[in-house]
């Protein structure tokens, strides 16, 4: 499960969440305001609908006698289909209505003014030295008909702006960490021998001291490193001289002594010399797959130098090694010096840790895939973790320095190869087997 985050992801996230929660507070205190106003203008609205009505009223009053029969109740047509209004005398007889004037409308009694009732807003005037009172009734439905209008007008512009913002701000964010984009795809690309400082050009303020950090840490771990590897090898390469002449002096007094016994010891002391030069040519080999240059400007054919390290190997230890190769040219930038090492190492291990009565097998495909298998025991879970570390062995009486796979290990991390280790092999129930593909991968070589 992979923890990390974005951090354009999540600034763009969040600040379009703090803008879209600070416009929805700002529609809802709008819609408040807008709410208080709305009421504001309705209730100047009803007022002032009651006074253009009141005139035409009283007027059709004065001209009846206020004493008549109040059996018929005139019955006047509205247009207005949320205004509803209704007269009274004083006595609360209605003298005049809308057709449509629901006494459950208004209030029982008539209340001077602005009043609410259960749906309507009602207000109330008084005329004629208060012998008659006019109420008119405007529906609630109306008003929080228009309210809701206006709030939808305040909040649907939130729908359309809420991802143009997130676009708007990511595009920012990006355009503001492109420098910090460079920085990560430099380190990204980079390969494990390449220690060189990184480009801090123009990084953000807030970021220049990270990048600094880094840049000192490669710096510290590039010395360590060259240190290490120029003790390697000079030690490897002071050594070869005086044990090419210790083991030259041993040789020829092994050849002028008769007794069986002192030249059973000299052959012991010889051996160990060989061991012991040979090391040192391992050491040699590791300092220089450590040291870079796993990979070369132009893609060479490796089949040549697959073909002529297996036969050195065959003339050697006849009728043990089986080579398959490809019919067409394998291509490839890996060094031809790092190639040789690899393959030489990874047939010497094949060769010292399986059945000495089982053949080796060496394959390289068109594709470019290395596979060397050799017959044996199983190698244990907790020793295949560990083959890839320097002077570590499996469980094995074989002669060896336990640098072989290292130095292999070495050259494909140089290269960006992955370098798989198998107990048993592929297809068989035991044995080992060591793959590889040769053609190192685009952002290595970069």
């Amino acid at each position: 499960m992979n923890n990390t985050r974005s951090l354009k992801r999540n600034l763009g996230i969040g600040l379009t969440l703090g803008v879209s929660i600070l416009w929805l507070l700002s529609a809802i205190a709008s819609g408040l305001v807008v709410q208080k106003e709305m009421k504001e203008a309705f209730d100047k609205a009803l007022k002032r609908s009651t006074q253009h009505i009141l005139p035409l009223i009283t007027a059709d009053i004065q001209k009846r006698a206020l004493g008549v029969n109040n059996s018929h109740i005139p019955i006047l047509q509205n247009n207005d289909k949320y205004l509803r209004y209704r007269v009274l005398d004083r006595h609360g007889h209605i003298l005049l209505r809308s057709k449509d004037a629901d006494p459950q409308l208004f209030n029982r009694s008539p209340l001077l003014g602005f009043s609410d009732t259960a749906t309507h807003r009602v207000y109330t005037t008084t005329a004629l030295n208060h012998r008659v009172f006019i109420e008119v009734a405007e529906s609630l439905a109306y008003r929080d008909e228009d309210l809701k209008e206006a709030i939808v007008a305040l909040l649907f512009p939130l729908l359309i702006l809420a991802p143009i913002s997130f676009l708007g701000i990511l595009l920012i964010i990006r355009l503001s960490l492109r420098k910090v984009t460079d920085f990560q795809h430099a380190i990204e690309k980079r390969g494990a021998g390449d220690l060189s400082p990184v480009g801090t050009y123009r990084l953000p303020a807030e970021f220049s001291p990270i990048a600094i950090a880094v840049n000192r840490l490669l710096e510290r771990l590039r010395r360590t490193l060259d240190a290490e590897r120029s003790f390697t090898a000079n030690s490897a390469h002071e050594l070869r001289t005086p044990l090419a002449t210790a083991l030259a002096k041993v040789q020829r007094v092994k050849a002028v002594i008769d007794d069986v016994q002192l030249k059973q010891q000299i052959s012991d002391v010889e051996a160990s010399l060989h061991s012991l030069s040979k090391q040192s040519e391992k050491l040699l080999e590791l300092a220089k797959a450590e040291g870079g240059g796993a990979l070369s400007e132009q893609p060479h054919d490796l089949i040549p130098i697959l073909a002529m390290i297996a036969g050195d190997f065959s003339r050697q230890t006849p009728d043990r090694l089986h080579l398959i190769l490809p019919n067409r040219a394998v291509s490839s930038h890996l060094d031809p010096d790092a190639f040789a090492i690899l393959v030489r190492n990874l047939i010497e291990n094949a060769l010292k840790h399986g059945q000495a009565d089982q053949p080796i097998e060496v394959s390289l495909s068109h594709d470019g895939t290395l596979r060397v298998v050799n017959d044996g025991h199983l190698v244990p879970p907790q020793d295949m973790a560990r083959l890839r570390n320097r002077f570590v062995r499996s469980n094995t009486t074989a002669a060896g320095s336990g640098l072989g796979l290292a130095i292999v290990d070495a050259i494909a991390t140089g290269a960006g190869i992955s370098l798989h280790l198998r107990s048993p092999a592929t297809g068989r129930k035991r044995g080992f087997e060591a793959e590889l593909n040769v053609k190192p991968s685009t952002n290595s070589m970069t």
